[in-house]
């Protein structure tokens, strides 16, 4: 799918459902509007809920890059890192969370709920996620070394086309 350090991973049709499931449970136990689920590339992975107003693109961009420049301020801190961070605004308000170090859960929600209610469902949706994920990540992992990628003999084919 995207992307990530030195190796590449991507998920199964069954991985989405999975994870939309999880997500589409905690929207409706939160009462929160959306979920995006961004890799810290910067790559938008997934949405769930309401579909955003504004090019979801352009913000899985600035979630990533909001997630690192943090992660610099925890440092500076004495901290290895923030695994989450809330941002609140007059009417809407968003709450982001890490997911095995590689993807991050970020959820808009307004008055509709509360800071407290989201924090309380977000515990558990972030731990089956990154169950999820790391799952997929492992997986990934065993195949970037064990199997060959989707175009390995294809070269050989068209020669024999050719001949």
């Amino acid at each position: 799918m995207a992307p990530v350090g030195s190796a590449s991973w991507s998920f199964t049709e069954e991985d989405f459902n999975s994870i939309t499931s999880l997500l589409q449970k905690f929207l409706y136990e939160s009462n929160a509007r959306c979920s995006l689920l961004v890799d810290r590339t910067g790559q938008l992975v997934a949405t769930v809920g309401e579909q955003p107003t504004f090019d979801p693109t352009a913000f899985a961009t600035l979630t990533a890059a909001d997630f690192s420049a943090n992660d610099q301020l925890a440092r500076l801190i004495g901290e290895s890192d923030f695994n989450s961070l809330f941002h609140q605004g007059e009417k809407e308000s968003m709450y982001l969370a890490d997911i095995s170090r590689r993807v991050i859960l970020c959820v808009l929600f307004d008055n509709r709920t509360t800071l407290g209610l989201v924090r309380l469902k977000m515990k558990g949706v972030v731990d089956d996620l990154s169950k999820v994920f790391d799952l997929v990540f492992s997986r990934g992992a065993a195949g970037a070394t064990s199997q060959p990628g989707l175009l390995a003999g294809a070269d050989d084919e068209i020669d024999k086309l050719f001949q």
